[in-house]
């Protein structure tokens, strides 16, 4: 199969391939998907290394209960799903060893390439009020406002109900108010 007919192919299609033995339709599925999700790790986990690790891990789970998945068409909301608690787990073992949010600018530039907006004077500002933020609404601001999700597409990935998102999101931004207005008027 070469790169382009899988390219072509639906999530579907390429699920019920790898379910017949072919790998190179998971591959196609994980070029697919590997930038996008990459840039949620790694500003969800704010190092290139952790953000590596945790794709890696939802991408060889995907595969491995890859049977499991109940609607095929939508492989990358399932693999989503599995990131987001794979962040999660991370982020958790990191507060577990004391370590805080951590600024990686070389990666956070090139996962935020596609996103011209962050290139402005102030993104080194938001990266920082963002990592300030708790696990929860950075999470939620994440979703909503990188990977421009709506609230019940996020509920059915984080399992968390669409008023609790909202308010996280709502909180979310409260706090990055705050912070970059600090930040301004300094």
């Amino acid at each position: 199969m070469s790169g382009l007919e899988g390219m072509e192919s639906s999530d579907a299609e390429l699920v019920t391939r790898v379910l017949h033995g072919d790998v190179n339709a998971y591959g196609a599925l994980v070029s697919r998907y590997r930038d996008r999700y990459s840039r949620y790790a790694v500003h969800m986990l704010g190092n290139r290394e952790d953000a590596e690790e945790a794709l890696q891990d939802a991408f060889t789970r995907a595969y491995r209960s890859l049977s499991r998945c109940e609607e095929p068409e939508r492989f990358g909301a399932w693999l989503f799903r599995i990131l987001v608690n794979r962040c999660r787990t991370s982020g958790a073992r990191r507060v577990r060893r004391g370590q805080t949010f951590v600024h990686d600018e070389g990666a956070l530039l090139n996962a935020s390439q596609e996103h011209p907006a962050e290139q402005t004077m102030w993104r080194e500002e938001i990266e920082r009020a963002v990592g300030e933020l708790s696990a929860d609404q950075r999470e939620a601001f994440l979703l909503k406002y990188v990977e421009e999700l709506g609230y019940d597409e996020m509920s059915e990935i984080t399992g968390v109900g669409v008023s609790a998102l909202k308010m996280r999101v709502m909180r979310a931004c409260d706090r990055l108010r705050i912070l970059l207005k600090e930040v301004h008027s300094a």
